[in-house]
């Protein structure tokens, strides 16, 4: 079984395109850099020399990918860089923390009011992860 194991990126050498199976990333002479032959993305290598990240002006997260020896893994981004378990903590706090609140209110139009809140904080952040995550 081949390792998972990431190496480094050799510059000199020819490595399959990540986003084209039939693609091969070619160096870019006097660059840190390679271009795929077939689909005409740029790779950037990371500091690290472990990792490549596609330029796209049109895609708002960087993709990256780490090289096996054999195929292509996705470098997965830390947890502060993605809205989804900041969308999903915001959603478990309201959840937890204020339609409790709202149901212990003493007042009718006050328990509307929490409710309407909490469904309103609750919607926010899924809209959010919606716009950030579509393209």
């Amino acid at each position: 079984m081949p390792s998972q194991k990431a190496q480094k990126i050799d510059l000199n050498n020819e490595y399959p395109c990540p986003c084209r199976r039939r693609g091969c990333l070619v160096p870019i002479t006097l660059t840190e850099a390679f271009g795929c032959n077939r689909c005409q993305q740029i790779f950037v290598v990371d500091e690290s020399g472990y990792v490549i990240e596609q330029l796209s002006t049109s895609y708002p997260y960087k993709k990256t990918w780490r090289w096996t020896g054999h195929r292509w893994n996705t470098a997965h981004a830390n947890i502060g860089e993605s809205y989804l378990p900041v969308a999903l903590g915001i959603v478990l706090v309201l959840l937890i923390v204020w339609l409790p609140l709202a149901l212990r209110s003493p007042t009718g139009p006050n328990i509307i009011f929490w409710a309407l809140l909490a469904v309103l904080l609750a919607v926010l952040p899924a809209m959010m992860v919606w716009l950030a995550y579509r393209r």
